[in-house]
């Protein structure tokens, strides 16, 4: 396959990527969940992950989140290689620079413990409070932070908070660890459409007031958009198209990028009844197109790259 061009490294920058992938693999027997991955991870700047369930988004997080790993291919994180497992002390240092943040703000905090309990925990493990008065300075600073009273959420259990502000408590705790990269997958997939643009803002605000490198992942382009610098847009398995995000969406190249952003609610496009049995026919036909692996990566831009469709 011909190699990857560079992603995430930001030109001109002079930033070294914290976690970089190259052509990483996933496969589950005859299953290619992941093939040939290739990007950076930068401080200060998000990268995201966009496609359709089962398109390889969060194979990729389980990876660079250490909860799996690879069938092929290199992960380095501060230039180093991980692929594998290291020692002990060198995966305590991976796991305290890489947290996430999941999915689902309900099933993320044990209801049977306080907010204050969920927060204290992280920073008397790894060594950010000594005591209970710095604890407890912590948790309040953790919760400002993210837009939450600590005089009023602090004492609460999580049944008594709402899923954004349960979300919110979910970065509160990532942050606790002080990581240099965070990993959202799906962090607004299960909250009110009202709310959503908070959490979007609170994450933007966080990767450049802390300098993080943030790992955004959604099936929602339009999202994407709002949040990251650079953009993978994948689909079975592979990176269709990628690159930075405004080229990316204004200029798409890939026949299955132009369907995701054809998907994108308009409120000015009229309803035509049978539009929707056409749109599917159409949709499953772009996934037929571009589920084959392409080995030719065309180059739409400076920044920009994608697949073509055609005969491997």
């Amino acid at each position: 396959m011909n190699a990857i061009p560079d992603l995430g490294r930001v030109k001109g920058s002079g930033l070294a990527p914290i976690i970089e992938l190259s052509s990483i693999t996933r496969s589950f027997g005859l299953v290619h969940a992941l093939r040939g991955i290739s990007l950076s991870l930068v401080p200060g700047k998000a990268l995201a992950l966009v496609g359709e369930s089962g398109c390889g988004k969060t194979s990729c997080a389980r990876i660079i989140s250490r909860m799996d790993h690879p069938t092929s291919g290199e992960m380095l994180f501060r230039g180093q290689n991980v692929t594998t497992a290291g020692s002990a002390e060198t995966e305590r240092a991976y796991r305290r620079a890489v947290q996430m943040v999941f999915q689902d703000p309900f099933a993320s905090l044990n209801p049977v413990f306080s907010i204050e309990h969920h927060l204290t925990r992280p920073l008397l493990l790894h060594g950010h409070a000594k005591g209970g008065v710095e604890a407890k300075a912590g948790v309040n600073s953790l919760l400002a932070s993210v837009g939450l009273d600590p005089t009023v959420t602090a004492y609460k259990f999580p049944h008594e908070l709402s899923g954004g502000q349960r979300q919110r408590v979910n970065i509160a705790r990532a942050l606790a660890v002080q990581p240099e990269v965070l990993v959202a997958d799906e962090p607004t997939s299960m909250l009110d459409v009202s709310i959503r643009l908070g959490i979007l803002e609170l994450l933007s605000s966080i990767k450049r007031e802390r300098n993080l490198a943030l790992l955004y992942i959604t099936h929602d382009i339009a999202t994407a958009a709002y949040v990251a610098e650079e953009i993978v847009v994948m689909f079975a398995g592979q990176m269709v198209e990628w690159g930075d995000t405004n080229s990316v969406i204004e200029n798409p190249q890939h026949p299955y990028t132009r369907l995701l952003l054809s998907a994108v609610p308009d409120p000015y496009r009229p309803f035509i009844p049978g539009e929707s049995a056409k749109f599917l026919r159409h949709a499953e036909e772009v996934r037929r197109l571009s589920r084959p692996e392409s080995q030719v990566v065309q180059q739409a831009a400076s920044n920009h790259f994608f697949r073509s469709l055609g005969q491997q």
